[in-house]
C-alpha cells in the first residue's frame, strides 16, 4: 500500500500545473521544477495512462482483498476520475460492467462476481450479439412460414409417444404431493408393464423406477448422484423422443434440421436399410412450428435475445429477462412460453419441485392467452403434461391431455399420449377405448398397436394380444422399441406353445433391452455377476443360510400354523403366472417393509431374520411362505430385477413330482436345505406330487451391490 500511496503523491506533485491556454487558443505545456527539467506532452499522456491502469487494478485488488472501505475508495476515485475522465472514458469503457458509462468500484464488484449484472445490460448485449453479422456472410433466404417464425423441427415433439421427457442432468424430483395443495391427485396404481431401466454399478449412484406402467416420481437427490444416475441411463436406455425445449429454439437454422431429425427419430437412422425409401422420405418431412403471432414478429429481436440467454445455460438471467418481457408485453403468448421454459430450466438446475410447479403454471398461462398460435398452444400444453407426469401429477396430466385432444381432435399422437395417461393411473378400460379409436382411423399405427396388445394381454386375452404386439414392434414406429413389449410378446408366445418367442427375446437382447435371451429382467444394475444358480459360499451370506437350515423345523411349524386348515392355502398368487393349479403365499416382508400383522402370527420366524439386513432390507424383494398344491404349473417367467438373489428353504417337500428349472438346469428341493438362484433368469415350476409343497422364500441383495446402492435403489 505504501509504494502506491507514495507514487500517487509524487504524481500529484509532478503534474500539479495542468495545460494553460493562451489568448490565441493554443495550449502551452507547463514546466515542472521538481526535477529541474520539463515534461513533453507525450510523457504526460504516458503517465496519465500508467496512473489510470494502476487505479483500475488497485480498485480490483481493494475489492478482492477487502482492504479499504468502499466509500473512501469511491471518494478518491471521483477525485481521480475528475482529472483523467477523458482517458478513462476513452481507454476503459470495455470494463463498464454495470452500464453506467464509466468504470468504478461497482464495475469491479461485477467483474469479480460479487454483484449481478443488470438485466438491461444483459438484454442489450444479447441483442447486440444477435445482430452482429459476418462481413462477407451470404444473406439467409427467408423461411417459408407465413408468420416469420423459425423453421425448427417439432413433429417429433408434437407426436412424441413417450410420456416422460428427457431431463438434462438427470433431474429427479421427490413426490411432494400434498392432499391439501393437490387434492385431485391419487396414488399411482397403474398396472405393471415391467418398465425398462438399466443402472450402472458405480459408487454413489441411484435410480428411480417402479413396477408400474412407467416410472414413479423419485426422491430428491444430490447433484452428483443425479449426474451419475443420468449418465448410467443415457448409456443403456433407448433414446427417447425429443422435448419441446430442444426443438423450439429460435436460433436454429435450416442447416441444422437434418441432424436434429436423425436424433429425434432414431428409427430413421437405425433402420434406414430396412425401410422403403418413400417411407423414409415421409419421416424426413418435418412441419415447422409457427410460434409467433403477428404482433410478436415486431418484438422478435427482444424474444431472441432472452432466448439466447436460456440456450447458453444462463437460466437465472433468462428468467429475469423473460419476466421483464412479460411485464412489457403481458398479452404475448411467446414471451410467457419463454418464461415457462426458463423456469423449467431453472427448476432442473436447482432440483426444485416448487420451481417446476411454477413453470407448469406458466405453461398454462401461455396456452390461455388470446392470439396464441395453434403450434404454440400444442407445444405448451404438451410440455405441461409431460412435466406434470414427471412430478407424478398423473390426473393433472390426464386433464391437460384431454384438453389437447379436444382442441386437436385429428392429432393421432395426442390421442396415443392420452391413452398412456390413462394407463399411468391404472384406467385400462379408458386407455383401451382410446386406442380402439386410434386404430379405427389409423389401423397401421404401431404405437397404438403395442399398447392395445399389452392391454389385451393384461386381460389374459393371450392369443388376441399377439398380432397387435408383433405388428406394432415390426412397424418400427417411435415408442414401440421398448423392452416391455418384447417381454410381453415373448411371454404370450410361450404361453401359446410357440417357440418363436425366443426369436423375439433374441431381438430384444440385440436391441439392448435384455442382458441375454435367458436373463430378461428390466430393472437392472449393470455389471453385476450373472449366473442362474448360486452356492451359499458364492453369495457370502453363509450365516443367513446356516440360520435358516438349522431352524427349518421352527419355520415350518409356524408356516403350517397360519395355513388355512380346510384348503391348505395362503393368499392366492396374483401375478397371473400359473397355467393351472393352486399357488398361495403368506408375506412377511415386502420391499424392505415388515408386515407387522403377519409377523405377529409367526414371531419366531421373523425374530430369526431380524439380524440379517441383506434380507429384511432388500427393497427389491420379498420374504414369504409359498405353498403349491398338486397339479400346478407355473409358466416360464423372469423376475423384474437383477439386484436380488432368491433363496428357497424346503419345508414340506413330497418325495417326487416337484421340480424347478432355471435356464436349462432343472433341480429339486430338499427339506431343511436352501436352494439359491437368480430369478432374473427364466425359470419354471412343476408340482405333480400327491400332496402340497411348502417352501420359505427369502430374497437378498445381490452381493456385489454397494451399501450406498442398497440404500438408494428404489423399491420393487
Amino acid at each position: 500500500m505504501a509504494p502506491r500511496k507514495n507514487f500517487r503523491n509524487q504524481a500529484k506533485k509532478e503534474v500539479k500545473p495542468a495545460a494553460v491556454v493562451n489568448k490565441n487558443g493554443v495550449k502551452a505545456e507547463a514546466t515542472v521544477a521538481a526535477s529541474g527539467g520539463g515534461f513533453s506532452s507525450t510523457k504526460i499522456f504516458t503517465w496519465f495512462m500508467v496512473l489510470a491502469l494502476l487505479g483500475v487494478w488497485s480498485s480490483v485488488a481493494v475489492v478482492w482483498f477487502d482492504l479499504v472501505d468502499y466509500d473512501n475508495v469511491i471518494e478518491r476515485a471521483k477525485e481521480f476520475r475528475f482529472n483523467f475522465s477523458e482517458v478513462l472514458q476513452g481507454k476503459l469503457s470495455a470494463y463498464d460492467a454495470d452500464g453506467d458509462g464509466d468504470f468504478d468500484v461497482e464495475d469491479a464488484k461485477v467483474l469479480l462476481g460479487l454483484k449481478e449484472r443488470p438485466v438491461s445490460v444483459l438484454l442489450r448485449e444479447a441483442k447486440e450479439e444477435s445482430a452482429v453479422k459476418e462481413p462477407d456472410a451470404v444473406p439467409t433466404p427467408p423461411d417459408d412460414d407465413v408468420d416469420g417464425s423459425q423453421n425448427t423441427d417439432v413433429e417429433s415433439e408434437i407426436q412424441a409417444a413417450v410420456p416422460l421427457p428427457p431431463i438434462s442432468d438427470g433431474f429427479i424430483p421427490d413426490d411432494s404431493r400434498d392432499e391439501a395443495t393437490h387434492p385431485y391427485e391419487d396414488e399411482n396404481n397403474a398396472i405393471d408393464m415391467k418398465g425398462e431401466l438399466v443402472e450402472k454399478a458405480q459408487p454413489q449412484q441411484t435410480v428411480e423406477e417402479s413396477k408400474q406402467y412407467n416410472d414413479q416420481p423419485g426422491s430428491l437427490e444430490t447433484k452428483e448422484t443425479v449426474q451419475l444416475r443420468y449418465n448410467a441411463e443415457a448409456e443403456s436406455v433407448p433414446e427417447p423422443e425429443a422435448d419441446v425445449e430442444s426443438v423450439l429454439e429460435p436460433e436454429a437454422d435450416e442447416e441444422s434440421v437434418p441432424e436434429l431429425e436423425a436424433e429425434f427419430v432414431p428409427e430413421l437412422k437405425e433402420n434406414a436399410e430396412e425401410q422403403p425409401k418413400d417411407k423414409l422420405k415421409e419421416k424426413a418431412k418435418k412441419k415447422k412450428p409457427k410460434l409467433l403471432n403477428k404482433f410478436e414478429k415486431t418484438i422478435k429481436t427482444e424474444i431472441d435475445a432472452a432466448e439466447k440467454l436460456r440456450k447458453k445455460g444462463k437460466v437465472e438471467e433468462a428468467v429475469r429477462a423473460f419476466e421483464t418481457l412479460v411485464l412489457q408485453y403481458p398479452q404475448s403468448p411467446r414471451c410467457r412460453y419463454g418464461k415457462a421454459l426458463a423456469e423449467d430450466g431453472l427448476a432442473e438446475k436447482m432440483l426444485s419441485n416448487d420451481m417446476l410447479q411454477k413453470a407448469i403454471g406458466t405453461y398454462k398461462e401461455a396456452s390461455e392467452l388470446p392470439n396464441a398460435t395453434p403450434d404454440l398452444i400444442k407445444a405448451t400444453l404438451k410440455k405441461r403434461a409431460e412435466r406434470q407426469q414427471f412430478l407424478g401429477r398423473m390426473r393433472g396430466a390426464l386433464a391437460t391431455l384431454e384438453k389437447l385432444v379436444q382442441i386437436f381432435p385429428e392429432d393421432v399422437a395426442l390421442k396415443n399420449d392420452l391413452g398412456v395417461a390413462h394407463l399411468l393411473i391404472g384406467d385400462n378400460k379408458s386407455a383401451k377405448r382410446v386406442y380402439e379409436e386410434v386404430l379405427a382411423t389409423a389401423p397401421s399405427d404401431g404405437f397404438a398397436k403395442v399398447h392395445y396388445g399389452f392391454i389385451l394381454k393384461s386381460e389374459n386375452k393371450i392369443a388376441e394380444s399377439i398380432p397387435f404386439l408383433r405388428d406394432g414392434l415390426e412397424s418400427g414406429d417411435p415408442g414401440t422399441d421398448d423392452g416391455r413389449f418384447y417381454f410381453h410378446l415373448g411371454d404370450a408366445l410361450q404361453r401359446m406353445g410357440d417357440d418363436s418367442a425366443y426369436k423375439w427375446y433374441e431381438r430384444g437382447h440385440q436391441r439392448g433391452h435384455f442382458a441375454s435371451v435367458w436373463q430378461r429382467s428390466l430393472y437392472n444394475v449393470d455389471g453385476l455377476k450373472a449366473q442362474p444358480w448360486w452356492t451359499p459360499k458364492d453369495t457370502g451370506y453363509m450365516d443367513l443360510v446356516k440360520t435358516l437350515e438349522r431352524n427349518w423345523r421352527i419355520i415350518r411349524d409356524e408356516a403350517q400354523s397360519v395355513m388355512d386348515k380346510t384348503t391348505g392355502l395362503f393368499v392366492p398368487e396374483e401375478e397371473n403366472l400359473r397355467e393351472k393349479g393352486e399357488w398361495g403365499q403368506f408375506t412377511l416382508w415386502q420391499q424392505g417393509k415388515k408386515a407387522g400383522e403377519s409377523c405377529r402370527s409367526v414371531p419366531k420366524t421373523c425374530g430369526l431374520l431380524e439380524r440379517f439386513p441383506e434380507a429384511i432390507g432388500c427393497k427389491r424383494g420379498q420374504i414369504k411362505f409359498s405353498v403349491m398344491q398338486p397339479g400346478t404349473h407355473v409358466w416360464p417367467h423372469t423376475g423384474p430385477t437383477n439386484c436380488r438373489l432368491r433363496m428357497h428353504l424346503g419345508l414340506v417337500i413330497p418325495k417326487t413330482g416337484c421340480k424347478i428349472r432355471c435356464t436349462n438346469d432343472t433341480r429339486a428341493w430338499e427339506e431343511g436345505k436352501v436352494l439359491i438362484f437368480d430369478d432374473s433368469f427364466e425359470h419354471e415350476v412343476w408340482q405333480d406330487a400327491d400332496s402340497y409343497r411348502l417352501i420359505f422364500i427369502v430374497d437378498v441383495w445381490h452381493p456385489e451391490l454397494t451399501q450406498y446402492q442398497r440404500q438408494t435403489l428404489s423399491p420393487i
